[in-house]
This record gives structure tokens, C-alpha cells and sequence, in this order.
């Protein structure tokens, strides 16, 4: 039974993937040659190794200035690494790296997505950003779909921080808050429990969520702050709907997270020099 759950859920999640992306590209909602040029920024196309898969990742960088941050973003449902050029650059004009990739199966990724294998994927994504960017510490974001994975696999890799935006207890209850019937809850997998990895989580954790978000309600972002055994911070950002955040990148939102990650580049910095 948990096999056909399992093997239900990852053609839900392709198969919703697959037409909101064809959705976006009518809309013209991407990038369509997969790149964007901007002043003083470095963009660059990866390929990283996740077992027997390849991922399509896409890594922004401060060109002129150094970078003071590296951040791994593990993005939604129906999102690809182009969706996220633009917050990647609004990142690094304000001096933090960072490295989107996608799962197995999306984008250019090679392979079939499952929970167990996205997991996988960013944890290799992890590791290759941090040879990239050594020394400085690398923290990771989930975002919607992605924050489920970033909390389930943050206890693998040595992340500083974990941010959570637009995030959900658990997969159950996400499906449910999307419109779900709760008769029909026990179909979803029991996986991506946030209430699991946040207890044992051991670093400094960041929820951000939109007052507007209308799939996940902020009550969810409230449980996620008060499951944090380790050092905790909400911050619900007014007037903000659940997408709106790397559709239309501001400061307004993404202002507070560079703010954390730049303190804590600073801080490691200084940690660094004292070891010297």
C-alpha cells in the first residue's frame, strides 16, 4: 500500500510540475533561453551529479564584489531553475551566491522524481555549492514544495542556517489546505513531516511567509516557527501572495533573508580569522 501511495504521489507531483510549467511558458512567465544577463553579476549553468542523475542547476554570483553569503534554493512544484533568475540576481546585488537546481525529472534533470530522490538531489546540490563557494558557510531555502525537502534532508549536510518560505507542516496537511478531501488524506505518502526534522534541527531557522499566501495559510507558518527546538524567527510579510515572491522579486521580502545571511557570513568570517 505504501508503494502505490508513493508511486501515486511522484506522477502527481510530475504531472502537476509538467502543466504548470506549460502553463508559465504560455504566459510567458519564464526565461526562455534559460539565461538572463545583468551588470556586475555571473551567471553560470551547471550540471551536478545525483547518483545515476545529472541536475540542471543555475548558480549567480556578485562579480565585482565578493560574495558574503551562499545559499542553496530548493524551489516548488511547478517551478524549474528559470523561474528563479530573477530572485538569484536580486541575491546577489545584495552580495549572496546562490545555486538553484532542479529535481530528478524536471527541467533538464535526467532521471523520475520521487521524495527519497529530491532529497538526494539537494544534498549533491549542497555539496557542489559548497566547494563553489568555500569557505563560506551555506545555508539552504525551501520554497513551497522545497521546503519539505530542505527540512527533511537539513540533518545530512553542515548547513548554517535553514529558511523556510511559503512552507507546510507536512505533505498531508498541504494537500488537504489545497483542497484535498480529509477522507482522502491517507492516499498522500506520510512523508515531509516538519514537526520530525525541525525538533532535531540543530541550526537557526528563518520562516517567511506572505499574509496573502492562499494555499498555505499562516497558521502553518506560526507551527513551523513554534516546532524549532534550535533558535527560531517568523516574519509574515504583508500584502504577499504564495508565488509572488520569485515571480516578482523585491526587497520588501527577500530584504530580511539576505540580511540573516549576510550577518552570518560575517559572523563565520570572524570565527574564521580567530581559528587562522
Amino acid at each position: 500500500m505504501i508503494q502505490v501511495r508513493e508511486r501515486i504521489f511522484n506522477i502527481a507531483i510530475t504531472s502537476t510540475g509538467r502543466v504548470l510549467l506549460a502553463r508559465d511558458r504560455l504566459l510567458g512567465r519564464m526565461a526562455r533561453n534559460g539565461r538572463i544577463e545583468a551588470p556586475r553579476i555571473e551567471i553560470s549553468r551547471h550540471a551536478v551529479q545525483s547518483g545515476n542523475h545529472v541536475l540542471d542547476a543555475v548558480f549567480v554570483k556578485p562579480d565585482a564584489s565578493t560574495a558574503r553569503a551562499s545559499l542553496l534554493i530548493c524551489h516548488g512544484i511547478g517551478e524549474t531553475v528559470e523561474h528563479w533568475l530573477g530572485v538569484q540576481q536580486l541575491l546577489a546585488a545584495n552580495g549572496v551566491a546562490s545555486l538553484v537546481f532542479d529535481y530528478s525529472g524536471y527541467g533538464r534533470s535526467s532521471g523520475l522524481f520521487s521524495s527519497s530522490q529530491s532529497e538526494q538531489d539537494a544534498v549533491a546540490a549542497f555539496l557542489c555549492l559548497e566547494r563553489m563557494t568555500a569557505p563560506l558557510p551555506v545555508s539552504i531555502l525551501g520554497f513551497s514544495l522545497g521546503s519539505g525537502i530542505a527540512a527533511a534532508m537539513i540533518s545530512k549536510v553542515p548547513a548554517h542556517r535553514l529558511v523556510l518560505c511559503a512552507g507546510f507542516t507536512s505533505l498531508r496537511k498541504a494537500a488537504v489546505s489545497i483542497g484535498l478531501p480529509k477522507a482522502l488524506a491517507f492516499l498522500v505518502p506520510p512523508i515531509w513531516v516538519a514537526e520530525e526534522a525541525l525538533r532535531a534541527c540543530q541550526i537557526p531557522v528563518l520562516v517567511v511567509h506572505g499574509e496573502k499566501d492562499r494555499l498555505f495559510p499562516v497558521r502553518m507558518a506560526e507551527e513551523l516557527s513554534s516546532l524549532c527546538s534550535s533558535p527560531s524567527e517568523l516574519v509574515i510579510v504583508p500584502k504577499v501572495a504564495h508565488n509572488q515572491p520569485f515571480r516578482h522579486p523585491q526587497l520588501s521580502y527577500w530584504g530580511l533573508i539576505v540580511s540573516r545571511l549576510v550577518e552570518d557570513g560575517a559572523r563565520g568570517a570572524k570565527t574564521r580569522q580567530i581559528g587562522s
